[in-house]
């Protein structure tokens, strides 16, 4: 399998649908938290997916005809990741217990049925329409897309099958040691640098945390934010996006040159939570990208 992601080129229009699907499955997902917590509390039972979908359509669905604006595809999966999101919890001690979703952070659907990729760079998504992308889309048939917001931005998501062709390796086995002053060392005597490729980028990141900070509301919990404070936090949020796609880009870049031209890759083991532990170099340690 061959996973894809690209961003939307959206007009506005477009920009409005993809935020009412994104609200739908947040409140679908949201109500079928609280149902299940209610419900636990009452029975020491929760709910299946497929039973809270049918009280939603039973109960929520008649009673906001906004649902009907949307592909049913929507709210239906959101209470699919709330069911995964519940197994997580009782299988991984790492995951925690399921929360409630806030409009802006994180915001998502899915979709699946009539998914055409059209010549070039445009999609067809059922309820949507045709929508252009940035990037060229592979001609492949797709099942079902992941739609995502992030930094403002809109990006489609999804999985085809793929046969990957075997690549001529130039070495058996390659040794690749991570640090703090670069990236990684490999054995061959490679030097990949780490943090001097987007070190303005950090300090930019810095900066328009102050700022944001500098704007907070107040002790009031319930205080509005600002048209400025707003405007920082947009600031904010497509600076954490580049030092991010930075960060990934160079990893890829890596990773994938390891992988084509090595047969055998040996990495260390480190204790990742104990080197957190350590104030003096943890913020250091946690911009190791391998870890």
């Amino acid at each position: 399998m061959q996973y894809f992601k690209t961003k939307l080129k959206v007009n506005n229009y477009q920009k409005t649908i993809l935020a009412k699907h994104a609200g739908v499955a947040r409140h679908a997902y949201n109500w079928g938290l609280a149902t299940c917590i209610q419900k636990y509390e009452s029975t020491k039972k929760r709910p299946s997916a497929i039973t809270l979908h049918k009280r939603l359509i039973a109960e929520v669905k008649s009673e906001n005809p906004w649902y009907y604006e949307v592909s049913k595809c929507a709210p239906q999966q959101a209470l699919r990741d709330l069911d995964r999101a519940f197994k997580n919890f009782l299988t991984i001690p790492q995951r925690g217990f399921p929360r409630f979703k806030k409009k802006g952070k994180k915001d998502s659907f899915y979709l699946e049925g009539s998914i055409n990729i059209l010549k070039g760079n445009y999609i067809k998504l059922p309820r949507i329409g045709i929508v252009k992308t940035y990037e060229i889309l592979p001609s492949v048939p797709v099942k079902n897309v992941r739609i995502s917001k992030r930094a403002g931005d809109w990006y489609i998501s999804f999985k085809y099958d793929y046969q990957p062709n075997p690549t001529t390796k130039k070495r058996d086995v390659i040794g690749v040691d991570v640090g703090i002053n670069s990236l990684a060392t490999c054995s061959d005597g490679t030097t990949y640098a780490n943090l001097k490729a987007y070190k303005q980028a950090q300090k930019r990141l810095t900066r328009y945390q102050r700022h944001v900070n500098k704007k907070e509301p107040g002790f009031l919990r319930n205080a509005t934010q600002t048209k400025n404070r707003a405007k920082a936090v947009k600031k904010l949020a497509s600076s954490h996006k580049k030092v991010a796609d930075i960060r990934a880009d160079t990893l890829h870049k890596l990773t994938t040159w390891l992988a084509k031209n090595h047969s055998t890759i040996v990495i260390e083991d480190l204790n990742v939570s104990g080197m957190l532990k350590n104030h003096g170099s943890s913020k250091c340690h946690s911009r190791l990208w391998f870890l």
